[in-house]
């Protein structure tokens, strides 16, 4: 087990105890920092000490968690691109939390090599609580080709997630429309189309079937939560997903996150960045 150790700096005073170190130990998954209080490994001042408490600044807070992840995982780096295996619970562009993003632990990451260095820009997406690979611009002219390629489709992503059930068949081409709602922060799918729905297409395969199983996705269309409202719509969702999944299953599976991870990822640019053309990157899944 590791600790994450720091003095509450003054000017969080009068913050809750779970904001103050979200911003204190901004490397930390937000998901640690939970399982943390739910296990009462969180100390101010050598003592158990519950979210909702407020600190003054100056206290000594201790997070005990079960591994110290690093701030940031580079998988790849050349003049053009930062590619990172993502943590879940790190959202990559904005925290409500009021957590680091991915992109200030990414700025930070290329600051302390150069304090002139263009502040790199994620050029796609990945849902706070996916993990996975996530690619960053390292300057202008490489951000605008990459935005382009990502907005014409033509890299190939490719997922690994634990869903309920055995799906039939085992593998499948699905198509549907998605409709977005902003206020409630989800999605809905249907099997056709409604006013303000996009189509949207999702490839699967099984790799292990079970009451869990273990299945590889590749999305041909890239809409918000598409993975997960799609499988979930399918009648099965995904473990972990406390939105579009099945609470009460995922207790009993001890489900404490989402078993999402993008675990590949093909780069295609239209030969634009010919060292990157047709270049694959894995990783392995956490999971």
């Amino acid at each position: 087990m590791a600790c994450y150790q720091a003095t509450i700096d003054t000017a969080l005073a009068g913050m809750r105890l779970d904001a103050a170190l979200r911003r204190t130990f901004p490397e930390l998954p937000s998901w640690s920092l939970r399982d943390a209080f739910v296990h009462r490994d969180v100390k101010l001042n050598g003592k158990r000490a519950k979210p909702e408490v407020r600190v003054a600044g100056g206290e000594l807070a201790q997070v005990y968690v079960m591994e110290k992840t690093p701030v940031l995982d580079v998988v790849y780096e050349d003049a053009d691109v930062l590619l990172v295996n993502k943590r879940p619970g790190i959202s990559v562009t904005e925290d409500a939390g009021g957590g680091a993003t991915l992109t200030e632990l990414a700025a930070r990451y290329m600051r302390e090599k150069d304090a002139d260095a263009f502040l790199p820009q994620p050029v796609h997406r990945l849902d706070n609580q996916t993990s996975g690979l996530l690619l960053f611009a390292k300057n202008a002219a490489a951000q605008e080709i990459l935005e382009e390629a990502f907005r014409l489709r033509l890299p190939e992503k490719e997922y690994t997630c634990l869903v309920r059930g055995i799906l039939k068949p085992p593998k499948a081409l699905c198509r549907a429309w998605l409709a977005k709602d902003a206020a409630a922060a989800r999605v809905t799918i249907f099997d056709h189309e409604v006013p303000g729905s996009k189509p949207i297409a999702t490839a699967y395969e099984t790799l292990e079937s079970g009451p869990v199983s273990r299945v590889r996705v590749e999305l041909i269309t890239g809409r918000t939560h598409q993975i997960r409202a799609h499988m979930a719509s399918l009648g099965h969702p995904l473990l972990g997903d406390d939105v579009y999944g099945d609470r009460a299953f995922n207790r009993v599976q001890k489900a404490r996150r989402l078993m999402l991870c993008a675990t590949r990822l093909t780069l295609h640019t239209d030969g634009k960045l010919p060292a990157l053309e047709g270049k694959t990157f894995t990783i392995p899944c956490p999971f």
